[in-house]
C-alpha cells in the first residue's frame, strides 16, 4: 500500500509538471486560460468477476453482466483543465458490488457447474481515482475557447485505490458475514500462501461525451471500466481445501465450522457436493475481477469567466 500511495505521488507530480510544460504545436490550435471544476457523478455500476453470469463458460467481461445486481455508485470529483483539450480529475466514488450464482438460469450447459456451486457475495467500495480526460475534437474547432452549446467526447485513463470488503450470506443463520478473515481458500493456512488485501489498485479507463449547459455548467454522460489486480473482491479464486484446514488453524471450533460452511454452500448451502471437493476448481485465478460504472456527471466551473457574448456566433462544430 505504501508503494501504491509514492507511486500515486509521482503520478499527481507529473501531471502537474506537464501542465507548465510548454507545447508549441499545441498553443497555435489551443488557446484559453485554465480552470477548475468541481462536481458530483451518479450511475449503475456492476461486477465482473468468477461469480453469477450466464450460459457457457463463465467470462470477466460483459456477456457474463447480471443487470438484476446492478447497484449505485455515487461520487464527488475536483478536476483541473490546463489545456482546453486536457484535464486531470481527482474522484471519489462509493458503491457496492455483488454477484450470486443463484441468478444463473441453467440451460443444461457449462453454467450449471457454477449455478450448483451456489455462492454469493455483496462488497461496499470506496475508491479514489487520479484519471486524465483528453478532447480529441477540440482540435477540429475554430474557436476552444468558446464551449457554450458545445459537445465534446473524451477519453479516460488513470490510476486508482479502492477498498471492499467481500460478504457471504449465512445459510445457516441467514446474515451476511465477514469472508476475508475465513481465510476460504486457506489464504494464509496453506504453506506458500498469505490473505489478500482489502486493499487494492485498479487502473479506469473509459469514455465519455460531456454538453456544456452554459459557459460554466456542464452535464456528462460516461462508462468507466476498472481493470483490477486481485481475483478476491468475491472472496473467489482458486480451489476449494480440506475443511479441516480450517479446525487447524481457528482458536474454536465454531469459527471453523463458519469457515467451513461459507467455502462450500453446494447442494443447497448445506456442502458436500462431491463435484466440489477438495481441490476441485473454485475460481478461475487465471482472470482478476473487475467492475465498471455509468456515471452522470454535473460539473461547475470555477473560475472560467464567461465568453459566451464575444464567442456565442462561432465554432459549429459539434454544437446543437
Amino acid at each position: 500500500m505504501k508503494k501504491f500511495l509514492h507511486f500515486l505521488w509521482g503520478t499527481c507530480v507529473i501531471m502537474l509538471l506537464s501542465i507548465f510544460i510548454p507545447a508549441q504545436s499545441i498553443a497555435q490550435y489551443v488557446s484559453g486560460p485554465s480552470y477548475a471544476e468541481i462536481g458530483v457523478t451518479a450511475g449503475p455500476s456492476n461486477f465482473l468477476g468468477d461469480l453469477g453470469g450466464h450460459l457457457g463458460k463463465g467470462t470477466p467481461f460483459l456477456k457474463d453482466n447480471n443487470f438484476n445486481l446492478t447497484k449505485l455508485m455515487v461520487g464527488a470529483h475536483i478536476s483541473y483543465y490546463a489545456k482546453d483539450w486536457l484535464g486531470f480529475r481527482l474522484a471519489v466514488n462509493i458503491g457496492k458490488l455483488e454477484g450470486d450464482d443463484a441468478v444463473i438460469k441453467g440451460k443444461g450447459g457449462l453454467e450449471e457447474a457454477r449455478r450448483a456451486r451456489n455462492l454469493n457475495f455483496q462488497s461496499k467500495l470506496q475508491e479514489a481515482i487520479l484519471v486524465a480526460e483528453v478532447f480529441p475534437t477540440v482540435f477540429m474547432e475554430e474557436d476552444a475557447s468558446d464551449v457554450y452549446h458545445k459537445l465534446r467526447p473524451y477519453g479516460i485513463i488513470g490510476v486508482g485505490v479502492f477498498h471492499f470488503n467481500p460478504q457471504g450470506y449465512n445459510y445457516t443463520t441467514g446474515q451476511w458475514v465477514d469472508l476475508q478473515p475465513l481465510h476460504t481458500e486457506g489464504q494464509g493456512f496453506l504453506p506458500g500462501t498469505k490473505n489478500y488485501s482489502l486493499w487494492q489498485m485498479n487502473i479506469p479507463m473509459g469514455a465519455g461525451i460531456k454538453y456544456w449547459l452554459s459557459e460554466n455548467v456542464s452535464l456528462a454522460l460516461e462508462v468507466i471500466h476498472r481493470k483490477t489486480f486481485t481475483d478476491y473482491i468475491d472472496d473467489v479464486s482458486t480451489n476449494y481445501v480440506d475443511p479441516q484446514i480450517f479446525y487447524n488453524n481457528f482458536p474454536t471450533p465454531g469459527q471453523a465450522a463458519l469457515a467451513a460452511h461459507m467455502a462450500d454452500k453446494s447442494n443447497g448451502g448445506l456442502g458436500g457436493d462431491p463435484n466440489y471437493g477438495v481441490g476441485k476448481k473454485r475460481g478461475d485465478p487465471k482472470q482478476n475481477d473487475a467492475y465498471y460504472s455509468f456515471g452522470f456527471k454535473l460539473g461547475i466551473r470555477l473560475n472560467g469567466g464567461d465568453r459566451s457574448l464575444r464567442n456565442s456566433t462561432r465554432c459549429p462544430i459539434l454544437r446543437f
